[in-house]
């Protein structure tokens, strides 16, 4: 009879730390419980809040500014799987299409880029290097939708030509965009599994 690899237990555990065994996680059954739609409506209700208390973060370019609701769809995405990042992508920057609405469309389109990639990724990997992964491949997407939607919407609500906002791609957008995905993956990897353990309970 052989021996269990000890080495081999000790990765698993470590890799199950990101386990969800949320019934509603992203392998769950899809079933909406009553539980279900109210930790959406709260996951919605937060990134709206967040995504109104922005800050600058790349001294070039104060104008560009960070807020923290893309660590909301990173999470709900995780939980529940793309499906739900998918729903507050959109729904949490609704309020927004009434104030901004060119602002808005590139918020939920980023957004969708970036967290719905990572929860796919994590679905198929349900462990840390998944979630890394999921991450690393949700920012770079969203830098790319980032960067052509600035392109491409910029131009018809900011009085600015395409050819300028192209030429701010490497000196401005760039940079911004790598700050504030980074912040959002490293955000995410630091709390999903407490929050993941508070949905649980």
């Amino acid at each position: 009879m052989s021996m269990p690899n000890s080495h081999s237990h000790t990765t698993t555990n470590k890799d199950t730390r990101f386990n969800d065994v949320h019934s509603t996680g992203a392998g769950g059954s899809g079933r909406w419980s009553t539980k279900r739609i109210a930790v959406y409506a709260l996951f919605v209700a937060l990134a709206m809040v967040l995504s109104f208390f922005s800050f600058p973060i790349f001294p070039a370019a104060p104008w560009l500014k960070y807020d923290p609701s893309g660590i909301v769809v990173l999470v709900c995405g995780f939980a529940f799987g793309p499906a739900a990042a998918a729903i507050i992508s959109i729904l949490g920057f609704v309020p927004h299409l009434f104030t901004n609405p060119f602002g808005a469309l590139i918020s939920m389109i980023v957004a969708l880029a970036l967290s719905v990639p990572a929860a796919l990724v994590y679905r198929r990997m349900h462990s840390r290097k998944g979630a890394v992964i999921g991450i690393v491949s949700g920012a770079v997407l969203g830098v790319i939708a980032a960067i052509l939607c600035n392109v491409v919407i910029t131009p018809f609500y900011a009085h600015m030509s395409m050819a300028k906002v192209i030429a701010m791609i490497v000196p401005i957008l760039l940079p911004f965009n790598l700050m504030k995905f980074a912040i959002h993956g490293v955000v995410t990897f630091l709390i999903y599994k407490p929050i993941s353990t508070l949905i649980n309970k």
